[in-house]
């Protein structure tokens, strides 16, 4: 459906000339020669714009606005002012117009600022709909998303939460893999029993090996007493071995042992131990690279490798983004006692367009600040990040005459994979596809341009 424009002056030649020029675009216009008349037309049928021009007979521009702001709040107002009448200008913008456009009018302008505007009143309403989405979303076990990608991993969780069966959980670093994990313990038989986890980087070869497998008194020097390992700990209940990829050659095989046996013997003891813990792994590594690599054992990866689950990044859940900055906003807003209620239109496109490396947890992050120092009841573009609101897709531009203004060819790769990246919504596959390149090598150059985060760059690929 076309975006209807209403254009208010009292001089018919310029109504006209106006409606000539926006139709051509595609938009559905009306005209009205006074405030009045304006006024009644609004009153029957919904506009997505309204121009209006300030010097009109009875009641001006200005005032046309204030009342349409008044009844309308959601309609963007623009005014059309004389040249160089700034005083003017600001007056309108306090009166609630949304953009104000100088004589001589270029219809070029003014094609572009309605652009504008009737993205923003777009927008404005996406944002009601998710704040009003929000209030009757039930979260799935802490996951929450209504995007397509959300939609499939939520249906996936729900079909092996029941099942003992080892899940792989895997996605960038920040897209909620532990969530994802909580999510099937808490759907699963063993909802009852503990659920503990893991980080397989967080500590060193020998540390890990104590941690996993346990201890008995006098094992090493420390040990004075016996210890019962994690995976005697998540006994009837479900044990999360994060960062797999990071876990040391060495324990590779005694792990593998053990899920294979569904007995241990701790370190230093005589006698094994058996246990019954449902084994979640998760990882932010691409493990058959790995494997390929001799970095991670095979017959390791296909014990763990039964059902895979990957959680989609942040980039390619489109509205999902908004949906998750509403959830944030209520929280840090209750944790500060602020009244902030949402995000401005202009704060919401600016979140749409950032690409998001650090997914979820970097989004929680920027909301936190900008909850912090927001001034108002709602979250303005000056609210977020330097890099969010600057943000602009990548350009690759050749048609330059001076040299100065040429690049490197290793520039020019970097914008262009960015760019690709960016594109094909972060699907590695299909992005290796078109540049030409096998897996690996993009790997290693999504790393070295900072578009992968945690990754091993020790796959020696060229």
């Amino acid at each position: 459906m076309s975006e209807a424009i209403l254009i208010v002056d009292d001089d018919p030649a310029m109504c006209r000339m106006l409606e000539d020029g926006l139709r051509p675009s595609g938009y559905e216009t009306a005209s009205a020669v006074s405030a009045d008349g304006a006024l009644e037309l609004l009153g029957g049928r919904d506009f997505d714009v309204i121009i209006t021009d300030v010097r009109m007979r009875k009641t001006d521009g200005l005032e046309l606005c204030r009342r349409i702001v008044e009844v309308r709040p959601d309609i963007p107002v623009i005014v059309i002012t004389a040249f160089g009448s700034m005083e003017v200008a600001i007056e309108a913008i306090r009166a609630g117009a949304y953009d104000f456009i100088t004589k001589p009018v270029a219809l070029e302008t003014v094609r572009l600022t309605v652009q504008r505007a009737t993205r923003h009143r777009a927008l404005s309403r996406t944002v009601e709909r998710l704040q009003q989405a929000l209030r009757e979303t039930r979260e799935f076990e802490g996951l929450l998303g209504s995007s397509p990608p959300m939609r499939q991993l939520i249906d996936l969780v729900e079909r092996v939460a029941h099942s003992d069966t080892v899940v792989l959980i895997t996605g960038e670093s920040g897209t909620g893999k532990e969530l994802v994990a909580r999510a099937l313990h808490r759907r699963s038989a063993r909802k009852d029993g503990p659920f503990v986890t893991i980080n397989c980087a967080a500590m060193p070869e020998t540390l890990l090996e104590s941690e996993l497998f346990g201890h008995a008194k006098g094992a090493f020097t420390d040990a004075k007493t016996d210890r019962t390992g994690l995976l005697v700990q998540a006994n009837k209940g479900t044990l999360l071995l994060d960062e797999i990829g990071e876990l040391p050659l060495g324990l590779q095989p005694k792990l593998l042992r053990a899920l294979q046996e569904r007995r241990i013997r701790p370190l230093g003891a005589k006698a094994e131990v058996t246990f019954d813990a449902r084994i979640i792994a998760a990882t932010n590594r691409d493990l058959e690279s790995a494997v390929q690599d001799k970095r991670f054992r095979e017959d390791l990866f296909y014990r763990i490798h039964v059902i895979e689950i990957d959680t989609p990044p942040l980039r390619v859940r489109g509205n999902d983004v908004l949906l998750l900055a509403q959830r944030f906003i209520e929280h840090f807003a209750t944790i500060t006692g602020r009244p902030i209620r949402g995000l401005l239109a202009p704060a919401a496109e600016r979140l749409l367009a950032y690409p998001w490396p650090g997914n979820v947890r970097e989004l929680q992050n920027c909301i936190e600040r900008a909850v912090t120092l927001c001034r108002y009841n709602e979250i303005t573009v000056d609210d977020l990040p330097e890099k969010v609101r600057a943000y602009e897709r990548s350009r690759i531009v050749l048609a330059v005459d001076d040299p100065s203004d040429l690049v490197p060819m290793e520039e020019i790769e970097r914008r262009y994979v960015t760019r690709v990246f960016e594109a094909t919504n972060g699907n590695k596959s299909l992005a290796a596809k078109i540049l030409g390149f096998n897996r690996k090598t993009l790997y290693r150059k999504l790393r070295q341009y900072g578009m992968l985060q945690g990754e091993d760059d020790s796959d020696g690929s060229v």
